[in-house]
């Protein structure tokens, strides 16, 4: 038997954040690598996307030192997802997991998820997608939002999408959830887009037709980093970066027609990401209180309309889609009052 499962970490001059200059995040990623180490069935690729400044060295000082469980991958920059390409394109071991360098991991819940990944392929058993907690460790926070799924999926069994449950707005399956059968990403050719953020919702959006046999564990796994000034999900810095969140969403409505999706459970599960998505570029275009980004809006539900009429309907007329559309100056600010109470109750950004 090979390696049970590959941890890529996506890094661009992330040196501040690698172990020599801060010690408590050194130490959260040396877990992955022990955890490696004591189960022999991990290992970790590094993939430097064309840093500038020290994060190759300090890379290739882990390989140095971990020669069996680490492995870099230096290329030009290309972005985050291209990064991530690199990794699956590098990645040997049964399952795949991204971990961004600035988050880590639980070592008690990665020692639990290596277990079952182990016994299930020694009784010759394999799944598509494993799912697993992830937690918000907002800078400044005290209590710290867990984002479980035990209320919607079956834990510690195989199960299929027509045995989930309903999804709240806050429970989504994101990239922090997910650990994916490596094959089966290589098989349905998954690749992001170079130079674009948010690229992530593709990754865990794309392959979902194509999981069959899931699996989910109640372990809080994936520590999620967040509320950094600079950081790809702070509200000003998505105002910045509209095009490319109107360009992934728009990216995600032209792969599917919905309707064709067999599981009636998954078929729903898909539009309620993509109300999702919707939502958020349509807050964004709105919040920047620009009038070009209010046309931007408007072409975008009609890019919806035009691709998948079905979708834009169930989507337009659900509660989303009319809070988001309310005519008006009025209008707007009511779906920028109902923006900032759920971002004060969910927490993400």
């Amino acid at each position: 038997m090979g390696d049970v499962l590959y941890i890529v970490v996506p890094c661009y001059n992330e040196e501040a954040v690698l172990p020599e200059t801060q010690k408590e995040l050194g130490n959260k990623l040396e877990t992955m690598i022990t955890a490696g180490a004591v189960s022999e069935k991990s290992r970790i690729i590094f993939v430097d996307d064309g840093s500038k400044d020290r994060t190759s060295e300090i890379a290739h000082d882990y390989m140095e030192k971990y020669p069996k469980i680490v492995k870099v991958v230096d290329k030009e920059n290309g972005g985050h997802g291209d990064a991530v390409n690199s990794g699956l394109m590098h990645a040997t071991g049964k399952y795949f997991k991204v971990v961004d360098s600035d988050d880590w991991v639980d070592e008690d819940a990665l020692h639990k998820i290596l277990d079952v990944l182990r016994h299930m392929e020694e009784d010759g058993m394999e799944l598509d997608m494993l799912i697993a907690n992830y937690v918000y460790e907002k800078v400044g926070a005290t209590h710290k939002k867990v984002i479980h799924y035990r209320n919607v999926l079956p834990q510690d069994e195989i199960f299929r999408w027509d045995d989930m449950g309903h999804f709240r707005l806050d429970q989504y399956i994101l990239m922090h959830s997910v650990i994916y059968r490596t094959d089966m990403l290589k098989l349905i050719q998954l690749h992001l887009p170079k130079h674009t953020f948010y690229v992530d919702n593709i990754y865990v959006y794309y392959p979902l037709p194509h999981v069959r046999k899931i699996y989910y564990m109640d372990v809080d796994f994936y520590r999620y980093f967040i509320g950094r000034e600079d950081q790809s999900v702070n509200e000003k810095v998505m105002i910045k970066r509209l095009d490319q969140q109107i360009f992934v969403t728009k990216t995600m409505i032209d792969m599917y027609q919905l309707k064709d999706i067999g599981s009636k459970k998954l078929r729903q599960y898909m539009l309620n990401y993509l109300a999702i998505m919707m939502t958020v570029s349509s807050i964004l275009c709105i919040r920047s209180k620009n009038k070009e980004n209010l046309e931007k809006k408007k072409e975008l539900w009609q890019y919806l309309k035009k691709k998948d009429m079905r979708s834009f309907i169930r989507i337009r007329y659900g509660i989303l889609g009319q809070t988001m559309n309310i005519p008006g100056k009025s209008g707007r600010k009511i779906s920028s009052l109902v923006y900032i109470v759920a971002r004060r109750l969910i927490g993400f950004n």
